[in-house]
């Protein structure tokens, strides 16, 4: 009938990218320093690791990045508050390369893929 061992979810490592780090800390201060919301920055930085986290546990549960087209499909997104988290799924790894906001023009979100 079926599978007499059950499979375990895959489980991934994550790696942040030191560009994604940065983005992070400039949403955050941003939202806190310019715009004087300092509980905002706080609500919105730990948004975006529950999502990170979400993404860790189930990477293929986020839509294809369409501005990043692959033929297997390793570029992915992540819609989180008014932020798009960008990833790259490889065998064994989720590398985040970047955080981008969702308004900023297509030609941008490609220049991600090439952070470090």
């Amino acid at each position: 009938m079926g599978k007499s061992e059950e499979e375990a979810p895959k489980t991934y490592s994550l790696r942040i990218t030191k560009h994604a780090s940065r983005n992070i800390d400039y949403i955050t201060g941003y939202i806190a320093y310019i715009r004087h919301e300092p509980l905002n920055a706080i609500r919105v930085g730990d948004e975006i690791f529950r999502t990170i986290d979400r993404i860790k546990k189930n990477p293929f549960a986020f839509r294809e990045c369409d501005e990043i087209p692959t033929r297997n499909k390793i570029y992915r997104k992540a819609v989180c508050l008014s932020w798009l988290i960008i990833y790259k799924i490889e065998p064994a790894n989720i590398v985040i390369p970047g955080i981008i906001h969702g308004h900023r023009r297509p030609s941008r979100i490609r220049g991600i893929q090439k952070a470090k």
